[in-house]
Formats: structure tokens, C-alpha cells, sequence
């Protein structure tokens, strides 16, 4: 029942509410002189508040009975001094904080309802880093280098992976200002990591110094001069908006040290080299979004995070090989070699360039993140970073599953919140997701699908072919393809008449060219099992087909899940990859697995299709069923509502989802999570991957 509907009957009394309360709550828990304290209270209550405690306790008591308990005995002390809207979010901080830390941290929470609502009552300044979590986590998504967290810190500060934001800001006296505080924030926590500040072993040199402390702080304010100039060139709005809300006074820096730090090219040593002089003088005041430096938590990361990417490069580059042609044991080891293209400080990517035996190459998108990742750490790529693994090395232990293996470590997972619609909140941090590999199969399914459809793909190729943009010539240009001849004819006659020649007698043609990009979202459930898997491996080989007569940049993910420890997508083809047999082998192992967990996955696919530079992106997921997870109670209103949140993410970060089903309930649900018009029900199966085909062709034109 609604927290906000009007009640008119007569409160409940003590003898009514006891059983109400046993639905919810153990008898055992409460059935004592205490329990009867609660019911007389509980008892003074109004009708709509008691019917308040009643909806909320099971919620509650779906994480912890005492919570529940804990929160109805504080129930007339929240009413006493809050509002419904303000109690729902206390307990919101309460299931947060227990997720986070537990049941004592819970009841941290709890047991303070007051203090909570005089937290509320400056809620006009103050901004809390929950309210604004949602939309800077997409905006730290779209910020190269690597995937950043973002967390609860005392302060503003980075440990070089994760953002660490302070819980509340109410330094301006709008939250909108303090929104724009916090996006600073973590532009200039992302800029530390993106320009260098941590590279370099400069950690132990600052602990030689008399006074540490007072170096780091000037080495703070030298690389924050340092950095904000990079910062104006990519977030010169964010930057612009900053200015106007404190005037823009930057920090006042001893002569020609902010010339110095501006140079092109000026990195972190150039802070360093300054420090000795910058000693001499008292630091100057920061900008309210410049946080603190602190080397130790970033030492203890990057020692961490180094070895595991160096192994996984290893792992990565192996299999990359393996998959370009197959490697014998006494074959010749092929020479990579990896660099960082010229500096750019106006852009946001960190270019890689590689090459496989002289040849500049196009590696896979977990390659190319690996070796920007180990960049930003050490300024470089180490050659011996660039040894690949033996033929046949990632393949897992035998008699180990990979599940198995991955249960015992996170390192190699992502992680992402998950909507709870009971709640009305996200569970930080809840998800692990993993990118398992596809081994690639050869069972001659692609030949005979080939061969099957062989007069419905030259008709889709020709369909496609009229999706392609048009060449138009340009008349009267002073470079081209071709001489224009109404030009030239034009420029002699004004030259026989004694007037100057113009130079603009050329043709130059000019292919409008589309600037998409599809993500292929493919569920690998276990109810896909047999002719539906076999149905959407077809789908996918007729698309490839069509896609690549038009030229679109595609990627194709599968995805399944058994509980949120384990939600796992397994790429199929990457955007940057060509298709070819390697693609085709994969699709042939596009196999059922375990559940429909879907919201994980989607986050995480729009996170990867929001590194590709495209005007329009699509989200185009192919499913046999509504989410499901039955381990983990996953089903249900609940996992639609996790779904469409995350669908309405994609939406919000530029993305256009849409549903291809065979479920015939879908449009019992579809319409809520993907909107009325963004879905398909395809009710003949055999017409499928045709259908496929023909919608994308209508979603792009």
C-alpha cells in the first residue's frame, strides 16, 4: 500500500496491530513487556502513519527482522519531528548503511531520527551525495582512461580507480551550485589520474622533505594550477560555470611558476621541480573543487591494480593471438609493441598505438583498455608488459570452473548498484559483473545458416544498401576529386576579359556518411535452450551480414547471471573488431547458460557504448522472457523495476533501448520498461532473424 494515500479510518488499536506486526515480524522478537511498549505506541499513531509502519516493515524485514523492529519502535519519534517524504528517506540511509557496514551501522542510523531531520531541514542548501550519485556516475562513465567508482569520503580525493566524494556539500546556497561542485570535483579527480599526477615514483621523495605534509599541500596546489589549465580545454563549460560561482580566483602562484605549468607537454615534474621555490611561500587557498592528495591510499592501489594488469595483458594478448591464428609451441614469439600516440591535452582519450610485427593494428577492446590503464600508472608500456601468454594459457585450470574461480576474487569484476523498487533506492555496489570469453566453436552452423538464407541475405544486402549515405559533388571548390567545368568555362571568360582567375574549379565529392553505433544486448539464459538459441544464433549472423554491407559500427555481447555475485556478459564481437571467421566461431558458441539478470548487464553495455564517439546509439536487446534470477529473488516486479531503471540510465546518457521478444506476455510488462513503442513481439519465430534485420533498418532511417 502507498505511503502517501489518505486514510480516514480510526487508528488500529494495540490488540489489532500485534498480529499485523507477526506478519513481518518473529512473535518470538517482541511477544514481552517490551512488545507491549511498542503496540501502546504504535497505538497513538494515526491511521495513515500505522499503515506507514506496516508497508515499510516488511521491506525492512526482507534484509533484517531487527531492523524492522528497530524502525517501529523508533516509528513516533520519526513522526514527532519529520514528514512522510523525509522518514522514507531515513530509512533509505538506514538499508544503505546496512548494506554497506551492517546491522550496527544500520542502527547508527535508526536510532537518531532526530538528527536526521535536522539534517532534512537544511536540505534547501545541502546536497547529498546520494541525490547526485545517479548522474555522476554516468558522467565519471564517460571519462576515459578507466572505469572510476565513485564513494562516501571525508573529503574530496582519489586512490587513482576510485573517486572518494564528501557525503553532503552545502558550500553555495543552491543545490544545483553544490550539484555543479561535486561534477568539478570529479573532473579534477579524473584529471589527476588522466594527466599524469600519479606517475612517476615521487611518493617516497616527498617523505625526504622536513615538513611532508606542507610539501604535499604545495605539490597539491601546483598540480591543481597545472591541471585546471588541461581541464579548461576539455570541460570548458563545467569550468566556465565554476568560474562564475566563485569568481574563478585561481591560487596566487610565485612568479613564472603558472608559465611554467602551462607549457605544452608539462607534467607532474615539472610540479616537482617547482616545489624547493614554491617552500619559500606560504600555500595559497584552493578552489572549492580541488580536494587533497593522498599518495599512500594511491601506492596501495596501484600496487595492487599493476601486477593484476600485467597479468591480464599477458592473458589478453595470448588469447587475442590465439584467436587471429593459432599458435604452435615451437613457433617464432610475434613482436608487439605498444606506445602512446603524441599528447593531445585538449582531449579526453589517452591514444594507444600498436603493432604487430611492424604493422600497425587494431587490438581488442580489452587489450586497448588494459594498455591505456597501464599508461595512465606508469607513463608508458613497458616491452616486457607485451609478452603474450602461450598458445592455449587461458584456457582455466582443469578441474577448476571459471565460476569457481572467480567467486574467490573480485579483481577482475565490475561492479554496479542495483534498484530496489521497495526502497525506492539503489543497493550501492551490489552487482559483480564479469566479461567471460566465448571459446571460439566450429560446428559449421554459420556455413549452413549461410546457405539456408542464402536469397533473404542478398535482399536484405540490397535493403541495406539503400541506408547507405548518398555522395552529392560540391561545385566550385578550390581542391577536389575533379575539374568542374562550368568553373573552368566561367574562370577562362573572366580571364580573356582581364579579370582575376579564380581558383575554385574543382569537384569534390562527398559521402554523407552515417555516424552510428549498435549495441546487440543477446540473452543467454537457460530457457533459451534448444530451436530459441538456435533461432537467435541465426538472428545474428544475418544481421553481421546486413551490418556490414552498410558499414555501421556494431558490437554483439551475450548475457546471463546466476545472483548478483555473478552477472556475466561474454563478448561476441567488439566495435573495433572486424567480422570475420573468429566472429562467426564465437556466434556458433553462443550457448544457453543460467538466468535473465538483465539490469547489471545493461549498465554495463551502455557504459561500453558510450566509449564509442557516435551521434546516434542504439541498445537493442533480443530476449525470450521477462528478467529472472531465481537464486537471488530477482523475478518479479522487482527485477522489471531494476531493468527499467537502468533502461532509463541508457536513456539519460544518450542511448535508444529497444526489446525484440517471443515472449507472448511481453507486452504485459515491455510497455513499462521500454516504453510503448520501443519494443517488438515477435510472434512467428522462423521469421525472426529477418525481423531482426527489419527493424534495425527502421530504427536507423
Amino acid at each position: 500500500m502507498s505511503s502517501s494515500a489518505p486514510f480516514s479510518e480510526a487508528a488500529l488499536e494495540a490488540a489489532q496491530l500485534g498480529p499485523l506486526l507477526e506478519e513481518f515480524l518473529p512473535a518470538s522478537t517482541w511477544h514481552d513487556a517490551s512488545g507491549e511498549k511498542l503496540l501502546a505506541q504504535l497505538a497513538l499513531l494515526t491511521r495513515a502513519q500505522q499503515e506507514f509502519v506496516l508497508h515499510w516493515g516488511p521491506v525492512l524485514a526482507r534484509n533484517s527482522a531487527t531492523m524492522a523492529y528497530g524502525m517501529a519502535r523508533q516509528a513516533n519519534a520519526a513522526f514527532a519531528c519529520m514528514a512522510t517524504d523525509d522518514i522514507e528517506r531515513w530509512l533509505a540511509r538506514a538499508m544503505d548503511a546496512y548494506d554497506k557496514a551492517g546491522l550496527s551501522a544500520a542502527f547508527a542510523v535508526l536510532n537518531h531520527p532526530a538528527r536526521f531531520a535536522e539534517e532534512r531541514r537544511s536540505a534547501a542548501t545541502r546536497l547529498h551525495l546520494d541525490e547526485a550519485l545517479g548522474v555522476l556516475e554516468l558522467f565519471a562513465c564517460g571519462l576515459a582512461g578507466r572505469q572510476f567508482q565513485i564513494a562516501e569520503g571525508d573529503c574530496a580525493h582519489s586512490d587513482s580507480a576510485t573517486f572518494f566524494l564528501p557525503a553532503s556539500l552545502e558550500h553555495y546556497p543552491r543545490k544545483e551550485d553544490n550539484f555543479l561542485l561535486y561534477k568539478g570535483m570529479v573532473a579534477h579527480l579524473w584529471a589527476q589520474v588522466r594527466f599524469g599526477t600519479f606517475a612517476g615514483a615521487w611518493f617516497e621523495r616527498l617523505e625526504a622533505y622536513p615538513d611532508p605534509e606542507r610539501a604535499l599541500a604545495w605539490l597539491n596546489v601546483l598540480e591543481a594550477e597545472r591541471l585546471e589549465i588541461r581541464l579548461r580545454k576539455i570541460f570548458g563549460g563545467l569550468m566556465r560555470d565554476l568560474d562564475t560561482l566563485d569568481g574563478g580566483a585561481r591560487p596566487a602562484l610565485p612568479g613564472g611558476f603558472a608559465e611554467q605549468l602551462a607549457a605544452p607537454g608539462a607534467g607532474v615534474a615539472v610540479s616537482l621541480a617547482l616545489l624547493d621555490a614554491a617552500l619559500a611561500h606560504e600555500p595559497p587557498p584552493l578552489r572549492p573543487y580541488v580536494g587533497e592528495l593522498r599518495p599512500a591510499l594511491v601506492r596501495l592501489a596501484m600496487q595492487t591494480r599493476i601486477p593484476q594488469e600485467k597479468a591480464a595483458l599477458v592473458k589478453a594478448l595470448g588469447k587475442w593471438l590465439d584467436e587471429i591464428q593459432p599458435r604452435r609451441e615451437d613457433a617464432p614469439q610475434p613482436e608487439i609493441r605498444a606506445g602512446i600516440a603524441a599528447e593531445a591535452e585538449e582531449r579526453a582519450a589517452l591514444d594507444i598505438v600498436v603493432t604487430l610485427d611492424g604493422k600497425p593494428v587494431a587490438p581488442p577492446e580489452k587489450v586497448r583498455e588494459l594498455l591505456g590503464s597501464i599508461a595512465l600508472d606508469l607513463g608508458e608500456i613497458p616491452p616486457e608488459y607485451l609478452v603474450p601468454a602461450g598458445p592455449g594459457a587461458s584456457a582455466p585450470e582443469a578441474g577448476k570452473t571459471q565460476k569457481n574461480q572467480d567467486a574467490a576474487s573480485a579483481a577482475d569484476a565490475y561492479t554496479y548498484p542495483e534498484w530496489d523498487y521497495e526502497r525506492r533506492n539503489y543497493r550501492k555496489q551490489w552487482c559483480m559483473l564479469r566479461e567471460r570469453a566465448l571459446a571460439p566453436k566450429g560446428d559449421d552452423f554459420v556455413r549452413r545458416t549461410l546457405a539456408r538464407y542464402h536469397g533473404k541475405i542478398y535482399q536484405l544486402k540490397r535493403a541495406f544498401e539503400m541506408l547507405r549515405g548518398e555522395e552529392r559533388t560540391l561545385k566550385r571548390q578550390q581542391n577536389g576529386d575533379d575539374v568542374d567545368f562550368d568553373a573552368l568555362v566561367e574562370a577562362y571568360a573572366d580571364l580573356r576579359c582581364g579579370r582575376e582567375l579564380s581558383e575554385h574549379v574543382f569537384s569534390r565529392r562527398l559521402k554523407v556518411e552515417r555516424n552510428m553505433a549498435l549495441m546487440l544486448m543477446v540473452d543467454m539464459s537457460g530457457s533459451t535452450k534448444g530451436w530459441i538459441n538456435d533461432v537467435e544464433r541465426e538472428s545474428l549472423v544475418l544481421l553481421c551480414e546486413a551490418l556490414e554491407q552498410l558499414g555501421d559500427r556494431y558490437a554483439i555481447y551475450g548475457f546471463s547471471g546466476m545472483t548478483r555475485l555473478n552477472c556475466e556478459v561474454y563478448p561476441i564481437k567488439e566495435f573495433a573488431e572486424p567480422y570475420g571467421d573468429t566472429v562467426r566461431r564465437r556466434i556458433e558458441a553462443v550457448t544457453p547458460r543460467d538466468y535473465t539478470r538483465m539490469g547489471a548487464a545493461i549498465r554495463h553495455l551502455s557504459w561500453r557504448l558510450n566509449q564509442v564517439d557516435a551521434r546516434v546509439r542504439l541498445l537493442i536487446t533480443l530476449s525470450d522472457g521477462k528478467p529472472d534470477d531465481f537464486h537471488d529473488q530477482y523475478r518479479g516486479t522487482y527485477g522489471i523495476e531494476d531493468t527499467r531503471m537502468a533502461l532509463l540510465e541508457a536513456k539519460r546518457a544518450g542511448i535508444h533501448p529497444y526489446c525484440i521478444t517471443i515472449d507472448k506476455e511481453g507486452p504485459q510488462y515491455l510497455p513499462h520498461m521500454y516504453g510503448a513503442v520501443n519494443y517488438a513481439l515477435i510472434d512467428d519465430v522462423k521469421r525472426l532473424p529477418l525481423k531482426i534485420a527489419d527493424i534495425y533498418r527502421k530504427l536507423t532511417t
